[in-house]
């Protein structure tokens, strides 16, 4: 929100020699974020100057050119440049008669865009100076024509700064308002917050008396003289809230919207980030700000009877003032009239209605809707609106008819109208409910001895009406506060009142006994394992396409089923992914691009896998005002699929870069197992490695990931390998990417053993070599766990070292290779008894593959 100094100002008192900083700080001490300080750029000798005569010159080029005399300080005197009192200029508009008073930047002057005045010579004449437009001086888009200062209602001495003439010699601030805190997207709000900031003296815009007799004579006439019948209805239901509690309509007559807008407000508008679009909409645009009520105007001669507020139906469409059309839903608050929808209530109004400058007769909206609805509105419709940014924080239900009248107000005096007495103001604020607090309390969660004075002082401060019962305080909130719904909402005002930095800054003692979950810990030490092997963590979006839910949900295509947003923010990606690979692809195609080929990333996150068939979700949602019972909650978590903690790897271009007497490695599937073995380890989890298929895996480098636990029960936690050539291709990765994604939840689930300590024999060990030929489908592996069973506790290590096919083997069969390790802690193996162990674990896999020794 951009605070104008110059307005702000006028509703409390800011010291004049307060700086923006200062007045910045003033409301971070009350909770607010600063955020910048916006000021004009033009600067130097910006002067009111006075057409004498020009000549208009046609150019070869078809331009016609005016040669300008201009008085540019008052007779006998010096220009504010210091040359003289009248300029020889070049002017290529023709808005300008002789005598009229024109913005002139004489040389020195520097525009926006650091644009630098000085005398030039252009078309045959030395120009000394310009005549600006609205856009050079940066207050506007039109650059049609200049400014003439007639045109904006403002007369003033020949040679007199324009710069204040004008409004920009005045500064905003900008502060961030929290979404809880509403009632500070206006002018009003933020005074009352300086004010509760510094102590200073405020006036209410909304209390004025002058608004009130408006008000008194708006809605004079009786019943049958109501211009615009006014209704509400709430049949289809809005969860118990109504859709507009207040609303206010006024008749003003005979506006001239032809009127520019005064340079005062124009300058306002622009300094709080909206641009002036006619004298009508001006206004609106100006109360909405001041008072933080969302105002609407109606060309009344372009209605059709009364003005109902009510749901759409199903089916109606709507033409809002963006020219676009609307297929509305039941959900909507819609403005009609007799003929059907003129507006979406809160958010934009409809074009046939709209206001123009043409229009003579206004019909004042100022009224209160429901937060929520708004809210979905803007966002289901694609339109956020600085009304419906207001609404959906909670507007001021009392201020509506104050608003409205303060329009009616402006009407009259800038554009000539006439408020009539045809309107009418249905509804009325209900008082809230009263808080009741523990006086204590504050304290209590502050660690602050706060006096009992202060802190009802800082109660009232926020517009409470507190009443004081023993020891607890009442509390009853005011209409624009309607965040305040607990105690512990009012210990947050009367802190954020008494000054943040009483609250003294001790770091909290942790209870004995609480500590990590053993999940969470060994989590972490997955973390920390691959962060230590060279690879970087990193986060990634949880929005998938369709054909990555296919090609990772599951290792069989199309077999994954997987939640789709109703309301995802990218249409191409409207799924909660199910695997963390899409993420990690992305995140090293976008690498890649960028000239780093060699990465080595992992995430560990959550995936979403809902299981085939069974229906997720609520059927209603529980009201936004209250906690939910722990029934309620239960249900929510029902509703939800399963969301296990998923680690994926992705290694990409080259382990070992290549250097004098070191040639290149490049990741591959190698690798990717023994991030694998690391993971295992690290857990003290037995991985056991078997083929596998994935359709997103190269199909002759995928392993299939199980765990083992002390049971011998086996369990598929995931794949590593390769990813596939294709789908590296399609995303501009190195043909050859290594992959891993393991189920973490189900790799701890399966780990029932602790890492310990190798233990270290004093004796010797007694190694050997064991060949054995199978046939070429029997695995490697399958066939490594065969000669451990066999060998018995003498094998200590056993390493697959050959994998040979070719001469001297029979065609179908293979010759694999195993270095094996014995040894006894008690004592030093023969050689008889390793042979022993080898050939017990040689039978074994004879008898289960029909292996036999090579020899």
């Amino acid at each position: 929100m951009r605070v104008p100094l110059s307005w702000i100002r006028e509703y409390v008192e800011i010291p004049a020699e307060a700086t923006p900083r200062e007045v910045l700080d003033a409301f971070v001490r009350v909770g607010l974020e600063d955020e910048a300080i916006h000021a004009t750029e033009a600067s130097g000798p910006i002067v009111v100057g006075e057409v004498l005569e020009f000549v208009p010159e046609p150019q070869k080029n078809g331009k016609t050119i005016n040669w300008c005399q201009v008085r540019v300080a008052p007779d006998g005197a010096t220009a504010a440049d210091g040359g003289e009192a009248v300029r020889g200029i070049v002017c290529g508009a023709h808005n300008f008669k002789v005598g009229d008073q024109v913005v002139v930047t004489l040389p020195g002057a520097v525009l926006p865009g650091d644009f630098r005045i000085s005398a030039r010579k252009t078309y045959g004449h030395v120009s000394d100076g310009m005549m600006a437009s609205v856009r050079e001086l940066g207050i506007g888009d039109d650059h049609d024509g200049i400014i003439v200062l007639a045109d904006l209602g403002i007369e003033a001495e020949v040679g007199a700064l324009a710069l204040p003439l004008l409004g920009l010699d005045d500064v905003a601030v900008e502060v961030n308002v929290t979404p809880d805190r509403g009632y500070a997207m206006s002018m009003r709000g933020l005074a009352r917050e300086y004010a509760n900031s510094t102590g200073a003296a405020l006036s209410d815009p909304a209390e004025r008396e002058e608004l009130r007799q408006i008000l008194a004579a708006g809605v004079a006439g009786d019943a049958a003289d109501v211009r615009v019948p006014l209704s509400i209805s709430d049949e289809l239901g809005v969860r118990d809230q109504q859709l507009a509690p207040v609303f206010a309509g006024l008749v003003v007559t005979g506006v001239n919207g032809h009127r520019p807008t005064p340079a005062w407000m124009a300058q306002r508008l622009r300094l709080a980030g909206i641009r002036s679009l006619g004298l009508l909409i001006d206004i609106t645009n100006y109360v909405m700000l001041e008072l933080g009520q969302p105002i609407h105007g109606y060309d009344l001669d372009k209605l059709r009877g009364g003005i109902h507020v009510r749901r759409a139906k199903a089916g109606e469409r709507l033409t809002t003032l963006d020219s676009k059309d609307r297929e509305l839903s039941p959900e909507d608050i819609l403005i009609t009239d007799d003929r059907g929808p003129i507006g979406l209530a809160g958010t934009m109004g409809g074009e046939e209605t709209e206001l123009t400058d043409d229009t003579v007769n206004v019909f004042i909206e100022s009224a209160n809707f429901a937060p929520i609805s708004i809210a979905r509105t803007a966002r289901r419709h694609k339109l956020p609106s600085e009304a419906s940014r207001r609404f959906e924080r909670g507007v001021d239900p009392a201020v509506a008819p104050a608003a409205a009248a303060r329009v009616a107000e402006l009407l009259v005096e800038l554009a000539g109208g006439k408020v009539e007495p045809v309107g009418q103001i249905i509804g009325s604020v209900v008082p809230r409910d009263e808080i009741a607090m523990p006086a204590s309390l504050p304290a209590t969660l502050m660690g602050v001895d706060y006096g009992a004075d202060e802190v009802l002082d800082a109660l009232r401060a926020v517009g409470c009406e507190v009443r004081v019962d023993g020891d607890t305080i009442f509390a009853r909130p005011a209409s624009w506060r309607p965040d305040l719904t607990s105690d512990v909402n009012l210990v947050e005002e009367v802190a954020r009142l008494l000054d943040f930095d009483r609250i003294p800054a001790e770091l909290p003692i942790a209870p004995a006994g609480r500590g990590f979950t053993r999940e969470q810990r060994l989590r972490r030490q997955l973390a920390d394992v691959l962060a230590a092997t060279g690879c970087t963590e990193v986060m990634s979006y949880p929005f998938v396409s369709a054909d990555d839910v296919a090609t990772f949900g599951a290792p069989e295509a199309d077999t994954q089923p997987a939640m789709k947003l109703a309301n995802a923010m990218d249409a191409t990606v409207p799924y909660l992914r199910t695997s963390t690979l899409p993420g990690l692809i992305g995140v090293a195609h976008r690498n890649v691009s960028r000239g780093l080929t060699d990465i080595a990333v992992f995430e560990l996150g959550r995936v979403f896998r809902p299981e085939a068939g069974k229906r997720y979700g609520v059927d209603s949602l529980p009201p936004v005002g209250e906690r939910p019972s722990d029934e309620v909650l239960a249900q929510l978590n029902d509703g939800l699929p399963p969301q296990p903690h998923y680690l994926g790897a992705l290694l990409v271009g080259e382990r070992t870069s290549a250097q004098p007497g070191v040639r290149a490695v490049k990741f591959g599937w190698q690798d990717a197992l023994e991030l694998v073995h690391r993971i295992g380890a690290a857990v003290g989890a037995e991985i056991v490695v078997r083929q596998g298929r994935h359709v997103a895996f190269h199909p002759g480098r995928c392993a299939e990931i199980l765990v083992r636990n002390t049971a011998g029960v086996e369990r598929v936690i995931g794949y590593a390998g390769e990813l596939h050539p294709e789908i590296a291709a399609e995303r501009d990765l190195p043909r050859v990417v290594g992959a891993v994604e393991i189920d973490v939840d189900a790799l701890l689930a399966g780990t029932d053993r602790h890492v310990s300590a190798v233990v270290i024999a004093g004796v010797p060990a007694a190694t050997q070599d064991l060949s054995l030929v199978v046939r070429e489908e029997v695995a490697a592996g399958e066939l490594r766990d065969a000669v451990v069973e066999g060998a018995g506790e003498l094998l200590e290590d056993i390493r697959l070292v050959a994998d040979y096919r070719g001469e001297g083997l029979e065609p179908g069969t293979k010759s694999v290779t195993f270095a094996l390790r014995f040894r006894a802690n008690d004592r030093t193996l023969t050689a008889a008894e390793a042979t022993e162990a080898k050939e017990a674990g040689a039978a074994v896999a004879a008898e289960r593959y029909g292996a036999g020794i090579r020899a």
